[in-house]
């Protein structure tokens, strides 16, 4: 802080340093108001506060404050616009089948904060989550103050990190929060670093090209670490290699350095489900099942085996049969998720134009509707018509609500840019209760709800379908 004291009949600026001092967390209501008092990224997008927060010294600092516990245990790093979850899941599922205790860091979280940082899949308990909290509150007060105060993520990824050091699992599978070469999580040299799909997104702050957010997410490589990215367009696989080649990673691309192929089990229980064959010179991971629907997830599946086999290569033991197992397990709160049946309510968190085109092909391929009512909120700062677009192609009537977000756009500007756009009629509702109640009017047994278009429209969901299930 500062304060204004006269000087020779002029104001002079005197500087103070004050100690930080920690709050007191008691319980998981102290740690929350806590944590919600900080820049949060995720929710102010493109805001310069947001861009003016993205720094990596900081949590340098604060890791070693700590005592680095991001040196304490293995780890696996993955990045990506689109695929970076599912692609964490599927790899901590495997590992933990194959007799491994494997944390797993991944954001946003749908309901529960918990539910990013969990062991073998399981939510840290809350005495955990708050005991952490005061070890890293008490760690940040040390800062100096012109350091700035943590963000809202970079305090969670430290106690993400002090969990999984304090609990010795064998490995992390750590997902990154926004881009890669900036992002809190990317003070660990992993085993594995993977890079899924890009596209555009978080345009402002990453670049407007793809070419400039791949090598936003190429940011992960590290010297002498193994990485694997998707097979994308030519442009962004070249970024990728220079990346890789600047820093020493010895880079794999699947589907062109790594044997990788897809077909479609058309007899599979449920309906048609992909089948994914990676194939290297120490495994053969043949025909194995996705868990996950959507041919996207077929590719994200596929990177998932390729990071197995690299973490193989590093003494990991991965045989097919626990793979096999541990794909059998996997699930994806909000991704895909068919909540309701008579009539069909499906949630899936895509949030930009890809997205939006993967999850409109995978709704037809697997569930054949009728007819789908799409109910749809988006932040204000994404690709607004690339999303629009994708809509009118697959949705036949569409309804325009928002999220309890901050940074969501205004239900009625999204229906005047998507009737200016596609020439098709579509409503508005206020609030997500009232989209869903309105969607519920206009649909028959065999029909589709599907609500999307951002992770906090379908977190509001869960909660307000979970709430509206209880007993009262």
């Amino acid at each position: 802080m500062s304060r204004n004291v006269p000087a020779m009949g002029k104001a002079k600026t005197i500087a103070i340093k004050a100690k930080k001092k920690a709050p007191d967390l008691t319980d998981l209501a102290s740690v929350m108001e806590w944590l919600q008092h900080r820049v949060d990224v995720e929710r102010l997008g493109a805001s310069r506060a947001a861009q003016d927060a993205i720094k990596l010294d900081r949590m340098h600092r604060l890791m070693h404050l700590l005592g680095d516990p991001h040196r304490a245990f293995k780890s696996v790093h993955v990045a990506g616009t689109k695929g970076k979850g599912s692609t964490c899941e599927m790899t901590a599922a495997c590992l933990e089948a194959c007799g491994y205790t494997v944390g797993i860091y991944t954001s946003p979280h749908l309901i529960d904060v918990r539910e990013r940082i969990r062991i073998n899949r399981q939510l840290i308990a809350q005495a955990d989550f708050v005991r952490v909290a005061r070890t890293v509150a008490d760690a940040e007060a040390k800062l100096d103050p012109a350091e700035g105060d943590a963000t809202y993520f970079e305090l969670l990824t430290a106690m993400a990190f002090v969990h999984f050091a304090e609990q010795a699992v064998d490995i992390a599978v750590v997902e990154v929060g926004l881009g890669g070469r900036l992002d809190s999580t990317n003070v660990i040299v992993p085993e594995v670093a993977a890079v899924a799909s890009i596209s555009l997104d978080h345009m402002q702050i990453l670049g407007d090209t793809v070419e400039k957010i791949a090598r936003e997410k190429a940011g992960i490589f590290k010297p002498g670490v193994p990485a694997v990215a998707m097979n994308q367009g030519e442009s962004v696989v070249a970024v990728f290699r220079e990346a890789a080649s600047a820093v020493g990673a010895p880079l794999e691309i699947v589907g062109r350095d790594i044997d990788f192929s897809i077909r479609v089990d058309p007899t599979a229980p449920g309906g048609p489900r992909s089948r994914v064959s990676v194939f290297t010179a120490r495994n053969s991971y043949e025909h194995m099942s996705v868990p996950l629907l959507g041919e996207h997830q077929a590719h994200n599946c596929g990177l998932a085996l390729a990071i197995l086999d690299k973490l193989s290569e590093r003494g990991f033991k991965t045989p097919e049969a626990g793979v096999t197992r541990g794909l059998a397990t996997v699930t994806m709160p909000g991704r895909m998720e068919l909540l309701r049946t008579s009539p069909r309510l499906l949630l899936d968190g895509a949030h930009n134009a890809d997205s939006i085109r993967c999850l409109m092909r995978a709704i037809s391929a697997q569930l054949h509707p009728d007819s789908m009512v799409v109910i749809f909120g988006c932040a204000a700062d994404k690709d607004i018509d690339g999303m629009l677009r994708e809509l009118a192609l697959g949705a036949d009537k569409v309804i325009f609500t928002r999220s309890g977000n901050t940074r969501a756009a205004d239900p009625r500007d999204l229906a005047r840019r998507f009737t200016e756009s596609s020439g098709k009629m579509c409503q508005t509702a206020p609030d997500l209760p009232a989209a869903i109640d309105l969607a519920k009017r206009g649909v028959r047994r065999d029909d589709l709800v599907c609500v999307t278009g951002s992770l906090y429209l379908v977190g509001d969901a869960k909660a307000m379908l979970q709430a509206r299930a209880r007993p009262t």
